[in-house]
Parts: structure tokens; C-alpha cells; sequence
């Protein structure tokens, strides 16, 4: 019997990204293939994003690019899994002709669907788990650089901001089983990996309390414990649990990267409330003057909307300030996009014009330009420590890695590889890079 081969491509987060590995390795347990090029593909798998309108738009792009392959080969599968698949399942079976949708959880189910879907020519899987965690599955790389590496440590979400689907396309809250976390790092740490990032909706949430407690510091504490050249970082962070427990002991282990992502979305106290983020201005900037404390060089990164539901011009003015009495490092900065099914979408009002969404958006990018380059500026004529991930996009004369502020530096290559630790002097930067030199 042949062996049939699939494409996987990923689109969003890198929740997104872990969840490919994980699916990979549940084929490939199951005799499948996977092929890195569509063109050998028997069936085609877009792991999909449904968090803003654009990730939506360019699945739905890339499936008008498929029909062609389609029409050349009658039995190539199309299949849409992952969070646009729990939340459009009839439009894409009705509207988009695709052959699969499966959601998040069900990953498992799709041998099983293969199989069967000689009789129906259309499946779908899309029941979400209260349990489920794939935390038996060992996740098979697709696109990793061999240094740096995703572990989701939970899934879902039980925050319920109100612009957002997560808990209705990835379902509730729940801890993996931190045996296999720690297992799965110290696997990689074996073959050759120098970096990981725990991950999850909401990371800093963890909470193992089964046959015993342990919760995120404990288990961030445990997967630095397994080599001090293992780096360890963890994304994404809700303010509400950013704990002092958590700040020291991040000041006190070197390998715990001093770098802190901490969405806050809005300055303004009125849209926070809207947005059922759960804390004030006042009480986020608590938090920043917390990190500070216990880690004074801590670089923070941060989330921004802009243009939520009723947002009017002091709303915005507010984000602004907030921004630059926080100094942030880096942000990741959208406009509003409102998404069927959510809060926002069903109680309230999307009246910002897109054009003055997008006005203030730009306002937004400037002023972290200015910003994240303030901050990279400080670093010129200090050496750090750079863990190398692969060489420049530009030339391979040159090599990029990061900082344990997450700051990416590009540096001359002089003989060393990808997974090394190099000590860089840095001599001048953009607002995004570093640019340096290999000292001893």
C-alpha cells in the first residue's frame, strides 16, 4: 500500500507552529509522510490562526492557490485544522470545498478521518477537550533551526477577553503533565538544542495539581534546573499572573532569559474594562515597576490594539502615554478586527473608522520605533552574550542570534556555527538589530 505524503503549512502564532510538530508526529506514528514540497502531497494541511481577520484572509488566499493542484489531481485531500476550522467549519465546507476540518483537539482523530473519508468525501472533527494536552506526543521538528524550540506547556483559555476566540476555538484552560515537559527539554537539550521557550495562551497560568502542585515558577525553575546552557524563555504573559515569585526567581537563574512579554493592549482604564482585561492602568503599570525592582534590566515587551470598539481620541492619547512612560522594547501592534462569536462582536459597537484605526496605528508604530531604537542604542559599547540561531538573512558571512533581552545581533561569523554562545561588543543598531563584533 503506498505511503501517503502530506504538506503541512502553518499560519499564526507559535502555539500554531508546536501544534504542526505535534501533528507531524501523530502522522507520522500512523505511516504518513511528510513532504516539504505541496507539489508531492497527496493531502494538504493548513494549520490555521483565526486570532485576527489577516490570518483568516491569507488562508482563504493560499486555498484559491490550491484549486489549480486540485484540478490536476482529483485525489488530493484539502484540509483546514486548528483554530479557523473550529470557528468557520460549515462556511469552509460549503464555501471553500475543502475535504478535512478538524479542530485543535482532535488531531488525534485524523488517521481515522483519512481512512474514512473515501465514503463521505467530507469530514469533520471539531469537538474540543477539556483534557486534552498531547502530552504523550513527542513533537517532531518541522521547521526548526536545531537551537531554539517551542514546548507548549497548556492549552485554551478561561480569560474570556472580550475581542478575542481563543476560548471558543481552543477551549478551556488546562496544565500538560510537567513530567513530559521536563522530559521533552531534556530530550532536546540531548540533541543538540540550547534554547526553549515554554508557551501557551496564557503561560504563566500553569498550574499542575494532581497528584501534586506545582505551578509555573516551579516548573520554569525545573527546566532551567536541567543545564545551565540551556536558555529558557516563555511567552505569552497575562499581567494578572505575573507573580514576585516568578520575578525572582527569573533575577536569580542566569539561564532564565531576562526578557518579559506583558500584553497590555490599551492605556486607556474605559477600553481595558471593554476589553474584560481584568486590570487598570494603574495596576499594569504596578507590574512594569515590579519587573523593574527585582530585574532592572529586564527588557518588556508588550500587545497593542488600537481602534477597539468606541476607542475615541483620548482613549488613544491614554495608549500613548502608557507606552512612553513604560519604554516598552518592542511591541506587536494591531488595529481592531472584530471576530464573530466573541463579546465584543455580539454587545458591542465597532465604530472606529478603519481609516482612523489606521491612522492611529501608525501614530503607535512611530513612537515604538522611536522607542525600541532609544532602547537598542543603550546597548552600543556593552558586551553580550549572543546564544547564534543560523546565519544573516543577508549573507553567510555573517551570523544572528539573541540576546537574553531577546534583542536579535548580527555579527561577523569568524569560524563559528549555529548553537554556539559568543561574546558580542556591540557597535552600533537599528531600531530592530544590533550590529557587533565576536570579542573573546
Amino acid at each position: 500500500m503506498k505511503t501517503l505524503n502530506i504538506y503541512i503549512e502553518t499560519f499564526g502564532c507559535q502555539m500554531n507552529l508546536a501544534d504542526s510538530d505535534i501533528l507531524a508526529a501523530i502522522m507520522i506514528n500512523n505511516n504518513y509522510g511528510i513532504v516539504q514540497d505541496v507539489k508531492h502531497a497527496d493531502i494538504i494541511l493548513l494549520n490555521t490562526c483565526s486570532i485576527r481577520d489577516n490570518a483568516e484572509q491569507r488562508v482563504k488566499k493560499r486555498l484559491k492557490e490550491f484549486k489549480s493542484l486540485k484540478k490536476r489531481n482529483k485525489d488530493l485531500l484539502i484540509g483546514i485544522i486548528g483554530c479557523m476550522a473550529e470557528r468557520l467549519r460549515d462556511t469552509l465546507i460549503t464555501e471553500e470545498n475543502v475535504d478535512i476540518v478538524v479542530g485543535p483537539d482532535a488531531y488525534r482523530s485524523l488517521p481515522n478521518l483519512f481512512n474514512s473519508i473515501e465514503d463521505s468525501k467530507r469530514v469533520v472533527n471539531v469537538e474540543l477537550s477539556e483534557t486534552e494536552t498531547y502530552d504523550d506526543i513527542n513533537p517532531v521538528k518541522l521547521n526548526s533551526n536545531g537551537v531554539c524550540a517551542f514546548i507548549p506547556i497548556m492549552r485554551g483559555c478561561s480569560n474570556y477577553c472580550s475581542y478575542c476566540v481563543v476560548p471558543y476555538t481552543r477551549g478551556v484552560e488546562r496544565s500538560r503533565n510537567p513530567e513530559s515537559i521536563i522530559k521533552e527539554a531534556e530530550e532536546l537539550f540531548k540533541n543538540g538544542y540550547r534554547e526553549v521557550t515554554l508557551i501557551g495562551q496564557n503561560v504563566n497560568s500553569y498550574m499542575w495539581n494532581n497528584s501534586y502542585m506545582l505551578d509555573f515558577p516551579d516548573l520554569l525553575k525545573a527546566i532551567a534546573s536541567i543545564n545551565p546552557l540551556l536558555r529558557v524563555r516563555f511567552a505569552t504573559s497575562h499581567p494578572k499572573d505575573i507573580s514576585d515569585k516568578l520575578l525572582l526567581l527569573i533575577a536569580e537563574k542566569p539561564n532564565i532569559c531576562k526578557s518579559i512579554h506583558l500584553p497590555v493592549q490599551s492605556g486607556s482604564n474605559r477600553i481595558l474594562k471593554l476589553m474584560n482585561r481584568k486590570y487598570t492602568r494603574e495596576w499594569y503599570s504596578e507590574k512594569i515597576l515590579s519587573i523593574r525592582k527585582f530585574i532592572p534590566d529586564c527588557s518588556i515587551t508588550t500587545d497593542i490594539i488600537t481602534g477597539f470598539c468606541t476607542e475615541t481620541e483620548q482613549d488613544h492619547i491614554d495608549t500613548l502615554s502608557l507606552m512612553k512612560w513604560a519604554k516598552f522594547d518592542a511591541a506587536f501592534m494591531f488595529m481592531y478586527s472584530e471576530r464573530a462569536g466573541t463579546y465584543a462582536a455580539e454587545y458591542l459597537t465597532d465604530n472606529v473608522p478603519k481609516s482612523l484605526k489606521i491612522k492611529r496605528l501608525n501614530e503607535i508604530i512611530l513612537l515604538q520605533r522611536e522607542l525600541s531604537l532609544q532602547s537598542n542604542k543603550k546597548e552600543i559599547g556593552k558586551v553580550q552574550q549572543v546564544l547564534i540561531e543560523g546565519y544573516s538573512k543577508r549573507s553567510n558571512d555573517f551570523l544572528s542570534g539573541r540576546t537574553t533581552y531577546n534583542k536579535v545581533v548580527v555579527f561577523p561569523a569568524k569560524n563559528k556555527k549555529p548553537g554556539q554562545y559568543v561574546n558580542v561588543l556591540i557597535s552600533k543598531c537599528t531600531s530592530a538589530t544590533l550590529i557587533g563584533e565576536i570579542v573573546d
